[in-house]
């Protein structure tokens, strides 16, 4: 509106919108920081005046340039509709330009280790393992982690940690005569994140690791991940698509295609770009861990997501390492169904970032903790 009246009093093309864009910028970082964007690590160029500057010139010349191209010759006549793409034109090259940098700030920040002491804890390692209707394999699985970990792991240095799902086949009370150190028992089926809530909640390590009960994962793997998380990283993921990744058995096509269709919904609402979101095999600093754990709201298969969304907005380390997978042939993942539930819950994720309803920071009390602020 702005640049219609100042068209048709008069004003030439190019100083008009520049007006008028200088306007709405003086307007936007201060609504920005206030309203739309709180804490979000979205708004981190909005905080940095350079940054802020070099993305709005950018937009701004792509806006005069297509307003130029666009603008009828008499003042006034058509100006709104071609100011209407202009803006448009200026707002893909605005999200790109502030993705890009964005994505590089945030790996360079999650790329080095925190120098930050060792938590506290019990054991050296926990490994939890969140089950549903497991009965028939849960000992097996409490087993081969003890059997595959204990060249990793001094025995006595491990826990071993499984989260019940709500099962009505028995699964704790075998995983509890298999040996496990701590059976965590949910009273209703509530999903995957809700089980790993209450399990890490209940672990004791200075490491957490969590996989999955089919163990699609081989136990021995997780010496990477623990090594990595000791040597001062927040969280550590496996990654199905790294170079160095490969699959034992192969996933059907339809697997495969899920998986792929969700890793790139996901940046919508991530930064860093990841290779895999959703692989089943995560360590992290117990500290971190919990703090993560107790801020998630998601109970299903999105909290993945949630995570590394929480890691971004905190500026934890991250580091992603390549997995061997051995695909299981009993699933409880519906594809259709879970994938709908995934969407809508990555718009809740979104929904509540903006909103600032998540924590500020990691609430970490040992020198150099992460913070949204930062």
């Amino acid at each position: 509106m702005l640049l219609v009246a100042l068209r048709r009093a008069g004003w030439p093309l190019v100083v008009a919108d520049l007006a008028a864009l200088a306007a709405a910028a003086l307007v936007a970082r201060p609504m920005h920081r206030l309203i739309t964007l709180r804490d979000d690590p979205y708004a981190r160029w909005i905080r940095s005046p350079g940054l802020f500057v070099s993305v709005v010139l950018t937009a701004g010349a792509v806006d005069v340039l297509v307003l130029a191209l666009l603008v009828p010759t008499e003042p006034g006549s058509g100006d709104l509709a071609a100011k209407a793409v202009a803006v448009a034109a200026a707002a893909i090259i605005r999200s790109l330009a502030y993705r890009t940098i964005l994505f590089r700030v945030i790996r360079r920040e999650q790329d080095e280790p925190a120098n930050r002491p060792p938590p506290e804890g019990a054991f050296r390692l926990s490994m939890v393992v969140p089950a549903y209707c497991e009965a028939d394999r849960i000992a097996a699985t409490v087993s081969r982690i003890r059997a595959e970990l204990a060249t990793v792991v001094d025995p006595a240095d491990l826990e071993v940690v499984v989260a019940d799902d709500g099962s009505d086949d028995g699964t704790a009370d075998v995983a509890e005569a298999a040996g496990a150190d701590v059976v965590v028992r949910l009273e209703h089926n509530r999903g995957k994140g809700a089980a790993l809530r209450e399990g890490v909640r209940a672990a004791s390590g200075r490491t957490v690791v969590f996989t999955d009960a089919d163990l699609a994962y081989a136990p021995s793997q997780v010496g990477g991940l623990l090594v990595a998380v000791e040597s001062g990283y927040d969280m550590v993921v496996g990654s199905r698509r790294h170079k160095g990744s490969h699959d034992v058995v192969h996933a059907g096509r339809l697997r495969q295609a899920g998986g792929r269709l969700v890793n790139l919904a996901t940046h919508a609402l991530l930064l860093g770009q990841y290779r895999d979101t959703q692989c089943g095999l995560k360590g992290f600093r117990s500290d971190v861990a919990r703090a993560l754990f107790e801020a998630t709201t998601i109970d299903g298969f999105a909290f993945d997501v949630e995570l590394f969304h929480l890691a971004e907005r905190w500026r934890l380390t991250l580091a992603e390492v390549p997995v061997q997978v051995e695909h299981s042939e009993r699933t409880t993942v519906r594809a259709l169904h879970d994938g709908l539930a995934m969407l809508g819950n990555l718009v809740l994720i979104r929904q509540r970032a903006r909103r600032g309803a998540y924590p500020v920071d990691a609430g970490l009390s040992a020198p150099g903790s992460v913070s949204a602020d930062g």
